[in-house]
């Protein structure tokens, strides 16, 4: 059986943590900031945990994670 190609934008984009749950950055953080608080921004650097309803499509897009 061959091996299976992981999807370059998901490898990027997702890490799996420790306890096996995906992790994703944070939408907003791009540009505009200076209308946002510090603690927004603050807020918005640290990492967030993708959604357990799509747990099943991250492990098509990443196999070997």
């Amino acid at each position: 059986m061959p091996k299976i190609k992981s999807h370059s934008g998901a490898k990027k984009r997702f890490k799996i943590s420790g306890t096996g749950k995906f992790m994703h950055a944070k939408a907003n953080k791009s540009h505009i900031l200076n209308k946002k608080t510090r603690k927004r921004k603050r807020i918005l650097r640290q990492k967030a945990v993708t959604d357990e309803t799509n747990y099943l499509a991250m492990r098509k897009l990443l196999p070997y994670a």
